[in-house]
């Protein structure tokens, strides 16, 4: 990663800069704030070290200044100074500073906040990344619509709920249900490695066909643990991982990839099951309807046990109302998404549009 310094005493410049070369960074350092400013406008730098007190633009007015311009990414910012006291802090945290290191300045204190500067742009990095990556597969699919967005409000509908109530509260936190929404729209990315002859086919997939389906859970495993691989510290890629191989596991064990039963399901995967059932249930495909909330709670409920996590269906009952809303909001720019009430089909019309050996399988094209 690239640091912009800007200092104007040549001492402590020299020794930012031969300290950052240590810690292995590339460094250009100039010596006022306005040169500065003409460099972060390159967008070449993200992490900037600045002094507070410099000729032709302080340190503070840097900062202003790179809040003030459109960008697509964010920069961050640490201040230099010799000053102290709460309203020196406040004014360079009002300016839009982002951390402060106290002349004179010791290496070891210096690498760990620019690791934490790290830490804060790779966080805005991933987030982009990750649902850019989401997007992309599901761009395949023309009919889906907003499903992502839709998945992941309902992932955090739900984690929200079971933070506070049920079995798990022991088991998730507030850095869970981030984690989960986070991650959540990755579920299907596996898709990428599924034929578009199938992927795509608008009607009722044949035996072969729905094997071929099946194995996108377990292509978006590798890959995701692929990258797990080259970056085992990153927790999110170990969820994403886990959410693409178990969300269409089932409570009974009678799921795929691993037919997987119970516990042994990652919570993760548990829980975006059932919002992925629920948004496959509730929105439109070339063969069926979107159904009303009702028929899909109904379906929901029939699957406790078997499909579905029980807590996680009671959590879904318990928050039915915030389903609904998630629905609305989407559905002024989805048209995949039912405005009116649908009954399911029948069984005897079942054939036509999919699989009938249970409530779920003539949903099988959109739920795998």
């Amino acid at each position: 990663m690239r640091v912009l310094v800007a200092e104007d005493d040549a001492v402590t410049s020299f020794m930012l800069v031969y300290c950052l070369e240590q810690f292995g960074y590339e460094v250009t350092a100039v010596d006022n704030g306005l040169k500065a400013l003409e460099l972060v406008r390159t967008g070449e730098f993200q992490l900037v070290i600045s002094d507070w007190s410099m000729p032709k633009m302080t340190g503070v007015e840097l900062c202003r200044q790179i809040r003030k311009r459109p960008s697509s990414s964010y920069t961050y910012v640490i201040l230099l100074t010799s000053h102290e006291g709460t309203n020196s802090v406040v004014e360079g945290l009002d300016a839009g500073a982002d951390d402060f290191i106290t002349k004179p300045f010791q290496p070891e204190e210096l690498q760990v906040r620019l690791r934490t500067g790290e830490r804060v742009l790779s966080l805005e990095s991933r987030d982009v990344t990750i649902f850019a990556l989401a997007k992309l597969a599901e761009s395949r699919d023309f009919e889906t619509g907003a499903h992502l967005d839709r998945i992941r409000e309902y992932c955090r509908v739900l984690c929200e709920h079971l933070l506070d109530h049920g079995p798990y509260v022991d088991q998730i936190d507030g850095d869970f249900v981030r984690m989960v929404y986070l991650t959540s729209p990755l579920h299907d990315i596996g898709k990428v490695g599924i034929p578009d002859k199938i992927l795509l086919k608008p009607g009722k997939l044949t035996d072969e066909e729905f094997e071929v389906m099946k194995q996108h859970a377990q292509i978006g495993s590798e890959t995701l643990d692929a990258a797990l691989q080259a970056r085992p510290d990153a927790e999110y890629l170990r969820m994403a991982r886990d959410i693409a191989r178990s969300h269409h596991e089932k409570f009974d064990g009678t799921g795929y990839p691993l037919g997987l039963k119970g516990n042994d399901i990652p919570m993760c995967g548990r829980i975006v099951a059932l919002a992925d059932v629920y948004d496959a249930l509730t929105t439109k495909r070339i063969y069926k309807s979107a159904f009303s909330h009702e028929k899909a709670r109904e379906i929901i409920l029939d699957g406790s046990g078997k499909h579905f996590d029980p807590a996680i269906v009671d959590a879904f009952v318990e928050t039915e109302e915030k389903f609904v809303a998630i629905r609305r909001r989407f559905a002024d720019y989805d048209a995949t998404i039912a405005t009116e009430s649908v009954t399911a089909p029948s069984q005897s019309n079942l054939g036509s549009v999919g699989r009938v050996a249970t409530p779920f399988e003539y949903l099988a094209p959109a739920m795998n």
